[in-house]
């Protein structure tokens, strides 16, 4: 093989980094055309909203992603798996908090994560309405709008800052019994939730942001985000875990009083 060759098939994370960054921003000015323009929402199979915005995010993503490396994998929110087992798999969510977006607030993001047999590498997600990015490759720090991200070193729960997305969605899963011990530990509560929430953590502006339910495009971007800002990024169960039901960011200091709270005790499930 030439060492043009090789390179295809084993780019270095700094150009992968450069592509993902580019193709985030780009899908960002996608959506932009139709935020604050009341887009039609349609209801998907699991009751969650989607529209034009965020199919055409997505399908750009996609074809930069094919352009630049077809041999890789995908795997989006909206439009399935392609070439699955490959080594590299593109993780998408082309708007994470669609909800945000349909009504005009601008907490929504851009996630694209990249992982090589599974193991998350790196992470975007860009805010296009906010013009914020947040960024993280694994050995190469954490950064936010070109300055280095950092969690907080808030130590203890009474000084805390806790974030959701919704509150409703604890009893759901069988969480309310652990949502509720965590809130009642910490300083303040706040909604401001989807991937803003756990931007917010790894960039130490809040300590803790949870989320009853969670998918694989919205796990992977987060993972190298969260751990290379000093942080950590578990499921329920306090795995690190790209495929998991829900998830859990904190500033690393209070990983392990944050799990002693939401862990089950006496048989109650969360």
């Amino acid at each position: 093989m030439s060492a043009q060759a090789w390179r295809a098939f084993n780019p270095s994370l700094d150009e992968l980094l450069e592509f993902a960054l580019a193709a985030a921003r780009a899908a960002g000015e996608v959506t932009l055309k139709y935020f604050q323009k009341n887009p039609r929402v349609e209801t998907k199979a699991d009751h969650s909203p989607v529209t034009i915005a965020d199919r055409e995010s997505e399908r750009l993503l996609r074809q930069q992603i094919d352009g630049r490396y077809p041999e890789h994998g995908v795997l989006g929110e909206e439009l399935g798996e392609t070439r699955p087992g490959a080594p590299w798999r593109w993780v998408l969510d082309p708007i994470d908090g669609t909800q945000s977006f349909i009504r005009g607030v601008p907490l929504y993001g851009v996630m694209v994560g990249l992982e090589r047999e599974g193991e998350p590498l790196l992470g975007v997600v860009h805010f296009p309405a906010l013009a914020e990015t947040a960024w993280a490759s694994k050995g190469g720090g954490a950064w936010w709008n070109d300055a280095q991200a950092r969690v907080s070193d808030v130590a203890r729960l009474e000084e805390a800052t806790l974030l959701t997305t919704d509150p409703l969605g604890f009893a759901a899963v069988g969480r309310e019994g652990a949502y509720q011990r965590l809130r009642q530990s910490v300083r303040c509560e706040r909604g401001w939730g989807d991937c803003y929430g756990h931007i917010l953590v790894a960039t130490g502006r809040a300590e803790i942001m949870l989320d009853p339910v969670l998918h694989e495009w919205d796990a992977a971007p987060l993972i190298p985000i969260l751990e290379e800002a000093g942080g950590k990024f578990v499921d329920w169960d306090g795995a690190r875990r790209v495929r998991a039901s829900g998830g859990i960011a904190t500033n690393g200091a209070l990983f392990a009083a944050v799990l002693a709270q939401v862990k089950p005790s006496m048989g109650e499930q969360g």
